[in-house]
């Protein structure tokens, strides 16, 4: 058996699945992503940067910080029939906000009310149709980065002609969701296959509670309800090897925020005493059984 694990540079996460799989007798191929240079046209029995064709690989393991890399190498392996975790249609629409949220929508998952614009005036419009507060988001993005709340038209005209002067087109759309007024808290769960194996809580005194930003961890049995959602979100965006942000409303309805495709969990296994990489190890091996 011949595992990949494609990276940017080894995190705790990457070495903590080195270990995994180690333990289970399988000594994984590190391919870092600076070092590919595909030939889309000659296939797949081309060399990786490890030295063996890309078709010797029973998996491949994509876990780069850098999403457009993992993107199109994730494309690019597809096409050419190689085993891929996540795949590159799951990868690409959690990557992107806005096709998270027409794919959940599709799938009747609860998520906050959500609304895209691609224009100053009919920004402002569904911001009223939203009411205030509400949050703008960047389609693309992670770590909490670029959130902003805006709490009037006034901080909203604000962040609208910041935007159209930057060049990417993405700052041009405009995705916006209601703001949910959550208990100090959010949750994170982590779905491998069909199973969501544990969650935490997120708990910060700010509005946004991402660890990455100082949320504290703890936690968070999986009920029947958060299992039923998390799955059902997973299923939603093509299923594999994700994490699922929700949120509580004041009602304590549960609500689907974000699905993120490379998750990060180093922070997670100690508070819910759940091993989630040799979790992810073992789902990947019964992959490799499955496809071979």
């Amino acid at each position: 058996m011949r595992i990949g694990i494609l990276i940017t540079h080894i995190r705790a996460e990457e070495k903590l699945l080195i270990t995994a799989f180690q333990e289970r007798g399988v000594e994984p191929d590190i391919i870092l992503d600076r070092d590919l240079n595909f030939n889309i046209t000659a296939g797949p029995e081309q060399l990786a940067p490890s030295g063996v064709p890309w078709q010797a690989y029973d998996l491949i393991m994509e876990r780069s910080v850098s999403t457009s890399r993992g993107l199109y190498a994730l494309a690019i392996l597809n096409s050419w029939g190689i085993n891929t975790i996540n795949r590159y249609d799951t990868a690409a629409t959690c990557a992107d906000k806005l096709r998270t949220s027409v794919a959940l929508a599709q799938a009747g998952v609860a998520q906050p009310a959500t609304r895209v614009a691609f224009d100053p005036d009919t920004t402002l419009q569904a911001l009223d149709n939203l009411g205030y507060p509400a949050v703008f988001k960047p389609v693309t993005g992670s770590w909490g980065r670029l959130l902003a709340r805006v709490n009037d038209q006034d901080a909203a005209e604000a962040i609208i002609e910041h935007r159209q002067t930057l060049g990417d087109y993405n700052h041009h759309t405009y995705y916006i969701q209601e703001y949910v007024n959550k208990p100090g808290r959010d949750i994170r769960a982590f779905v491998i296959g069909d199973r969501t194996v544990c969650a935490i809580y997120r708990t910060s005194p700010h509005w946004i509670t991402n660890t990455a930003r100082g949320g504290q961890a703890s936690n968070c049995p999986v009920t029947p309800e958060i299992d039923a959602l998390c799955t059902a979100a997973a299923k939603a965006v093509g299923g594999g090897v994700l994490a699922i942000d929700l949120l509580e409303d004041a009602d304590g309805q549960l609500l689907v925020n974000e699905v993120n495709h490379t998750m990060e969990f180093r922070n997670s296994s100690a508070p819910t005493g759940i091993n989630i990489p040799a979790e992810v190890v073992a789902y990947a091996l019964s992959q490799v059984r499955v496809t071979a």
